[in-house]
């Protein structure tokens, strides 16, 4: 990350430090996806506001376990929970694990996703098509599923869904099922709102635009990132930390209590709705 980067993620850290987020103190959240990116920004934040954290990971074992262990030093409350949930039921033993370990579970951030690889829509072989579509919307559906007992009798139960600007834009090269499954999570999202709230469960979800994370580093070459940057008002390309706060504001009662069904686009202007 650059210094400017860096400085700007620090400086945004220490703004919700300081704004509290009281409502959040002592509230289990489990952040799936967690281990690098805009989970990792996700997960530092919510600890940060005194809430007790479910890391959730599936390869990157030791950054997951890296970032429990900067939030305990720094004296917060987290633990890691494993799960690949590009496989088909992988999601509800997840959820409950976390709920009987944290004794119950008041917000889902459903974050785990990626775009796998790039490769055209009509050249994505049927496994390529299944574990994107099972690790970016089936694994929402199974999560959110799981966790409705729990958010149900936590009072005041939150969903917050991760989405992408690739599902109002259609996706760049190479994206288009990645796209259509984003699209799907917005959807699910309107309609669980809709379905969940007589019980009390807000759902809505986060749409981040060009973030500096590890999915386009490793898919994302320069050329395109430098394209973006200059179509982007603001002029700069996300960081994870830029995403963050929204989360915490959709998670808050205090200041979100009448939003539901909502999708908050995250992306410098990029994409005005």
């Amino acid at each position: 990350m650059a210094t400017q980067d860096l400085a700007r993620s620090e400086a945004s850290m220490h703004s919700l430090r300081r704004y509290g987020f009281d409502d959040l103190r002592d509230k289990t959240v489990l952040v799936t996806g967690a281990s690098t990116g805009i989970g990792a920004a996700v997960a530092r934040a919510f600890a940060s506001c005194g809430s007790v954290v479910a890391v959730h990971h599936n390869q990157s074992v030791e950054a997951a376990q890296t970032l429990v262990a900067e939030i305990t030093q720094a004296g917060g409350r987290a633990f890691t929970e494993a799960a690949d949930l590009a496989r088909p039921g992988a999601g509800a033993p997840l959820v409950r694990r976390v709920a009987e370990r944290a004794g119950g579970l008041d917000i889902l951030v459903n974050n785990a996703g990626h775009l796998v690889k790039r490769k055209p829509a009509s050249e994505t072989d049927d496994d390529d098509y299944r574990r994107i579509i099972d690790l970016n919307l089936t694994s929402t559906f199974e999560c959110c599923r799981s966790a409705r007992p729990f958010l149900k009798s936590s009072g005041a139960g939150v969903i917050i869904n991760t989405t992408s600007i690739a599902a109002r834009m259609g996706g760049g090269p190479g994206s288009g099922i990645y796209a259509a499954a984003k699209a799907g999570v917005s959807t699910l999202t309107r309609a669980l709102a809709r379905e969940l709230a007589p019980e009390g469960i807000r759902v809505n979800a986060v749409s981040p635009g060009f973030i500096r994370t590890p999915l386009h580093d490793q898919l994302t070459s320069l050329e395109a990132m430098n394209t973006a940057e200059q179509m982007i008002p603001l002029r700069r390309i996300g960081t994870p930390e830029d995403c963050a706060g929204t989360y915490l504001f959709l998670a808050s009662g205090l200041l979100s209590s009448y939003i539901t069904g909502q999708i908050i686009e995250v992306n410098g202007g990029l994409l005005m709705p």
